[in-house]
Order: C-alpha cells, then structure tokens, then sequence
C-alpha cells in the first residue's frame, strides 16, 4: 500500500490496538533491504523524517505508525494506524521484518485533543510497548530513540555545561523531563537484555524552526514574554532540518571512523541569552517575582495560551547549556545551523513583535542594570554564568 494524500490514508490505513480488523500487507510480497517503522508519524518532525529516509540508499520499506491520520504527506511510506500505548507493535514489527525502528513519539506536547495524563502515556507506556515488540523480535538491529537535553534538569547548582555523563544535580520532578528520565531508564534495559541491536539516544536541545511544536515556542510566540526576575537563562537551539539530518545518520550504519550508538547531546554551536531571543523577536518582558510565576504559569495554562510547566519555570529561570563534543567527534555530525541561525529562522516565521528589536534591547538593557532589592548586583545570568567555547551570539 502507498498512499500520498490525506484521503488516501483515511481509506486504506488500518486501525490497531481496538480489538477490531487486522493489518494485510502486500499479498504475495517480499521484503527486501532495509525496512524501517517511525513512531510519531503524524507530527510535522516525524512526517519529514518518513519523506527523508525514503530516499536514503539501502532502504525498502517505511512503515509510518501513529494513533492518528496524519495531515501531511508520507509520499511512499506505508501508514498504520495504531497505539503505541497498545500491544498491536508486536505483531507490525513481525508482518513487516522491520530491522530498523526510530521512535520519535516521544513529546512534550499533545497532538490534537489530550491532556498531560496523555502525553504521559504515549512517552512511557507507549515506550516500554514498543521496547518489548523490540526485544521480541529477532529481525531488529538498530533502534534510536528520540530524548531531551531537558534529562538534565535545570538547577541553581548545574554545572556551566553538561556532558552526556554528567549526572543531574536533582532529578526532574515531573513533566516532559521526567517522562524523559523513565525513558531513557527503560531503554538502557532494554539496550542490556539485547546487546545485539545497536540502540541510539539522541538527547535534543529545544527544537525550533519556521515550523516548530513545542511548549517553548508557544512560549516565545506570545506577545508579551513573561520572564523570572533577577535572571537571564542561557538556552541552545537546535534546527528542525539538522534534527532530520542526524536522525538519518542515527537510524543507518555508522560512517567510516565514527560511532551512532550511544548517547548524544544534539544542539546548535553557541548559546543565547532570554533577553537577546525577546530583543530579536522584538518582544517586550514582563519581569515577575520567582514566587509569583507558577501563579502566572498556571493562568497562562488555564486559558490555553501555553503549557508554562514548572520544568519550563526552572529552564527559564537557571538556562541550561550542553556540550556537543560527542555529536562532532564520535557521532561525526556537524550541524547546519547554530543557534543564533535557529532562532533567527523561528523569529522570521513568526513574524515582526509588538516594539522594534532596538527599542526592545534599550529597555532589557535599563532593566538588566537595576540593582537587585537588598543592595545586590546586577541581574543574574542564569546558573553557570560562563559562557561555552562558542559564545552567545
């Protein structure tokens, strides 16, 4: 089955994990080469990836499956519409002799209808679902999983910048990043019971782009940017293209003098401060006291203008910056853009902010200079005030 337009997929998809119809392949067919299943299908990053990997040498069939139709193209994957969450995985890596799986529905942000129980579901038990299909089947080889940087938490204490080694100084305590923590935990398992599949986590920095889906970019797409008083994150960005790109070099066999399994900060070079993105967004802040910004996190939630989390609270209060030492020298990956380009690339696609960038910047600047209530300094800089080796743009 190929299918190219919406309607198409509507038609010939097949629904798993309600007890109701079964999936038919090609009849009669045979797989050869290399055959590749991408969770997450109906996202806008997990649709691009199932276009890309059709082209990639050595690779037969693409079967994309997700919960829901998705809305864009797949060109000529194969889509099968199923629950991750559901015990139907099994039976699709058999039918179809998938070697190759890249799990990409992992999320911090639902798709359609659905709240946090949801999204809950889908990265942890969706997971530990698709890891037992994977240890069942004797036909898998490689398996990379989608992760986040957020792993790492965000602390008064963190170090300047993490390694992929480094531990967290406090364990995220809920969210996106713990469902992050349990992932990761379930795959290291899984990675120990069959140490003949290569298994490869690819920790992202925040994902931005003209087309990003993330709470962050919500975040930064509202008018008026709420920002903790007294503190000036550093955060890193990675582009939508290069995510792509290395979960390409992720999911195929590993390049000459390289290594694409283990464990991987992926972000761009450089790092921005929170006062420069509202300044190139041409943004105004709204400065609020530490104590009062769940209140704000909460009223923002309420009225559906963003999930402002208390694990996004601590991101844009202490920043985190992760080193990509690993990415260049192992996985052999260089990325496109930095992430002064990345975020220039969203602040294009958003369109220009309610002050001139100018404006903006005089006013942060007049604000970053006030002293602290007690006679302290100026405002922080977030946690680990020393810049990375390629510095703020």
């Amino acid at each position: 089955m190929r299918f190219g337009a919406r309607g198409r997929h509507r038609a010939a998809s097949t629904r798993y994990g309600d007890g109701q119809g079964s999936y038919r392949g090609k009849q009669g067919s045979r797989v050869l080469g290399k055959v590749v299943l991408v969770t997450g299908a109906a996202r806008q990053l997990g649709g691009r990836f199932v276009r890309r990997v059709q082209c990639e040498p050595g690779v037969d069939r693409v079967i994309a499956v997700d919960a829901v139709e998705p809305a864009h193209e797949l060109g000529g994957a194969e889509f099968v519409r199923a629950d991750i969450r559901q015990s139907a995985l099994a039976r699709i890596l058999a039918e179809h002799a998938v070697d190759t799986v890249v799990h990409l529905d992992v999320s911090g942000k639902a798709l359609g209808a659905g709240g946090r129980t949801a999204i809950k579901e889908t990265n942890v038990i969706g997971t530990m679902q698709l890891l037992g299909a994977c240890q069942k089947s004797p036909a898998v080889r490689r398996l990379v999983v989608k992760s986040s940087t957020s792993v790492y938490g965000s602390a008064s204490r963190d170090p300047a910048v993490f390694t992929e080694t480094t531990p967290p100084k406090s364990l995220p305590s809920g969210g996106f990043a713990k469902d992050a923590v349990e992932v990761e935990g379930y795959v290291r398992g899984f990675a120990r019971r069959r140490p003949d599949v290569a298994v490869c986590v690819l920790r992202f920095a925040n994902i931005l782009g003209p087309r990003p889906d993330s709470p962050l970019a919500d975040y930064l797409s509202l008018p008026v940017l709420p920002t903790v008083f007294g503190y000036d994150p550093r955060l890193q960005f990675v582009h939508e293209d290069d995510v792509v790109d290395v979960l390409g070099i992720a999911a195929g066999e590993p390049r000459r003098g390289t290594l694409n399994s283990g464990t991987f900060n992926i972000a761009g070079d450089g790092v921005l401060l929170l006062s420069q993105c509202s300044r190139r967004l041409g943004k105004p802040t709204v400065p609020v006291l530490l104590p009062a910004v769940t209140w704000v996190g909460s009223a923002l939630r309420t009225i559906g203008m963003t999930d402002f989390s208390p694990e996004q609270i601590r991101l844009l209060t202490h920043g985190r910056v992760v080193s990509t030492v690993q990415m260049r020298e192992t996985l052999g990956f260089r990325p496109k853009f930095s992430t002064a380009e990345t975020f220039a690339e969203f602040a294009r696609s958003r369109g220009p902010g309610l002050l001139p960038p100018e404006t903006v910047g005089r006013a942060v600047d007049r604000l970053a200079a006030l002293p602290l209530p007690g006679g302290a300094g100026p405002r922080e800089r977030g946690a680990g005030a020393v810049q990375t080796t390629h510095g703020a743009r």
